[in-house]
């Protein structure tokens, strides 16, 4: 239990150090030109209290990458830690506060609209697909589990809910499944809809304190009840990972929302449009982010320990056919009595609840800028909701949960890639420390880009070696056309510079005429 306390002394001890210095590096200061008040329009734009935008981004961002990916994660070896810790600190927090910064400074600027500012027209039309996509797949993922979650507590008497509806690849749907998919369904578009503080700003303070009872509930399994014993140190960097899959580039899409995501950036303008001062932006972001981190850690950690060990973890996996659902629901009722294991599920399903409805916002206000279609009619947001809607539930259908993920996974880390090198264009125009970001690019470049050709849900290379150099000279290549794009903002930099003092010259030089 060594590694673990370690690393959760590392993770708290952040906020205050690398949390302060970011907060340094990028100049927060006092200022009351905020959008919550410069924009304001009683539906996105509404100043809140500090303690409950920070809870609705812990939600938003929360949902259930720290505990699913965490657990699935931790089935690679004590490894997870180690990802998770520095990834959060070092990429995660950093890419949260960053990314939220830079909206909170542009007016609330959505992310695509971040990345047309610092990166130019064709990223953002390219970081516009994929934060769709992205938001289409945490919709799918934040129904479907959180439905399997609610099943999993109801017990049914009449046999019409036990009924099996729909049986095919995506699982078997019964009649109790999809009403309450159906349920869940109608809540996303209902708060989607309506003004943040209707629904977001009342409900969320009280999930938050769902999502804290869960994680308490996890630390008191882990420190009174014998499971920290079981928790393995961090001794080796080997693969444990029962399916064989490489833990580079795997495990840093598998664990994302614990250690790095680039849905929270998607999230972040949604709460930049809410604040009342930019002194809060270090407590929201990194705070968020670093609060994400330690559930992951305490999820990899009872996933190590509940069955003894990161081969029993694997077994259990294969077991339960990858069903992150039903293993959390396994360690919540065998760890803890009945009605706080209930109370820990409901913490879960909250976090996937709450996650799921804002990315529907996001997808919601991503799609009706591109559009150019005004949100400040109710019939408008319905017309560009309903069709992402409605695409979430056909995967839902269609596709297995363990598949949903797996993309969802790459998806969310290649726009964290997009994300990343859109702060450190920001940096570099505002001449900041640019390697606080750029360093984690082309990490996570690297990443992404060798998942594309080792992933057998894509190119599947058996040749891992050949993956890799290909990974790296993709990654090469886009290093490259980042340092043209600086070079070119460089030099039109100091052609608007030459420009501008040949002006004031002449202006100096007839005015000295004049006279």
């Amino acid at each position: 239990m060594i590694t673990f306390l370690i690393c959760l002394a590392l993770l708290i001890t952040a906020y205050f150090t690398y949390g302060k210095f970011l907060e340094r590096i990028i100049g927060v200061r006092n200022n009351t030109e905020v959008p919550s008040k410069v924009s304001y329009d009683g539906v996105d734009y509404i100043p809140l209290p500090r303690w409950k935008i920070f809870l609705i981004q812990l939600l938003n961002i929360a949902g259930l990458g720290p505990i699913f990916g965490a657990i699935l994660g931790a089935a690679y070896g004590p490894v997870a830690f180690l990802w998770i810790t520095l990834g959060g600190i070092f990429m995660g927090a950093m890419h949260d506060f960053l990314s939220g910064y830079m909206s909170l400074k542009n007016n609330g600027c959505s992310l695509h609209q971040l990345a047309n500012l610092y990166l130019g027209k064709n990223t953002k039309l390219m970081m516009s697909l994929f934060t769709g996509l992205l938001m289409i797949m945490v919709g799918a993922v934040f129904m479907s589990q959180p439905a399997v979650l609610i099943n999993n507590l109801i017990h049914y008497e009449n046999p019409f809910f036990t009924t099996v509806a729909i049986d095919n690849s995506a699982g078997i749907y019964t009649n109790g499944l999809l009403i309450i998919l159906a349920c869940i369904f109608v809540y996303y578009i209902v708060a989607t809809i309506l003004p943040i503080d209707k629904i977001i700003g009342n409900l969320y303070p009280v999930f938050g304190i769902l999502l804290l009872i869960m994680a308490f509930g996890m630390l008191y399994a882990i420190f009174f009840e014998g499971y920290g014993a079981n928790i393995p140190e961090l001794t080796t960097l080997q693969n444990m990972n029962a399916s064989n899959l490489p833990i580079f580039p795997m495990l840093f899409t598998t664990i994302a929302c614990g250690a790095l995501s680039g849905f929270h950036a998607t999230q972040s303008p949604l709460m930049a449009r809410c604040i009342s001062n930019e002194k809060q932006a270090r407590g929201i972001f990194y705070g968020a982010m670093i609060s994400e981190s330690i559930i992951a850690l305490v999820w990899a950690a009872i996933g190590m320990a509940f069955w003894g060990s990161v081969q029993g973890l694997n077994g259990a996996i294969a077991q339960y056919n990858g069903s992150a659902a039903l293993l959390v629901t396994t360690i919540a009722n065998s760890t803890l009595g009945k009605t706080l294991a209930a109370l820990v599920t409901l913490g879960i399903i909250a976090c996937a609840i709450t996650s799921g409805d804002t990315a529907f916002r996001s997808a919601r206000l991503i799609f009706s800028d591109l559009l150019k279609i005004s949100q400040t009619k109710s019939m408008n947001r319905i017309i560009v909701a309903l069709p992402v809607f409605i695409l979430s539930l056909i995967i839902i259908l269609l596709l297995p949960f363990q598949t949903m993920w797996s993309y969802f996974a790459w998806l969310n880390q290649t726009l964290a890639v997009f994300t990343l090198w859109t702060i450190t264009s920001w940096l570099h125009n505002n001449n900041r420390l640019m390697n606080i970001s750029a360093i984690p690019a082309i990490f996570m470049t690297f990443v992404c880009s060798s998942y594309i050709f080792i992933s057998p849900l894509m190119f599947g290379m058996r040749n891992r070696v050949l993956g890799l150099i290909l990974g790296a000279v993709l990654t090469l290549i886009i290093m490259m056309m980042f340092i043209y794009k600086i070079r070119m903002d460089n030099k039109s930099r100091n052609l608007s510079l030459r420009a501008g003092m040949t002006i004031a010259l002449k202006n100096a030089r007839e005015a000295y005429l004049m006279k």
